[in-house]
């Protein structure tokens, strides 16, 4: 008989809010969001992440998944809030224009915009 003993990680909360700054507005919804919030889960993010076209370096951030119902009144410096949102379907076209984001991507819903 073989059993195997792994770790589960604990979920993420899809009803914790978090605050978010758009740090980057690139070509093709491919957008850098900075989390404003030490309790995000920490493997979801680049702790430190530059961007290729401008040597600027950024801290805590994310390329954005779901870009379908991103609001547009979100402008490069504006501030939200958003929930974590792994359930949501990204069906929409997008253009393939090259634009520097971090390897890790999330998916979410903002909930108030700052």
């Amino acid at each position: 008989m073989v059993s195997i003993i792994g770790c589960d990680k604990e979920p993420i909360s899809q009803d914790k809010t978090f605050t978010g700054t758009l740090v980057k507005q690139g070509i093709c919804l491919n957008y850098v969001i900075q989390v404003n919030d030490s309790d995000f889960p920490q493997e979801l993010i680049e702790k430190s992440w530059i961007d290729e076209f401008s040597n600027i370096e950024y801290k805590n951030v994310f390329a954005l998944e779901s870009v379908c119902d991103f609001s547009e009144e979100i402008k490069e410096g504006s501030s939200f809030e958003f929930i974590i949102d792994n359930k949501k379907e990204n069906k929409c076209a997008v253009c393939l224009a090259y634009t520097p984001v971090p390897n890790k991507y999330v998916s979410i819903t903002v909930t108030n915009i700052n």
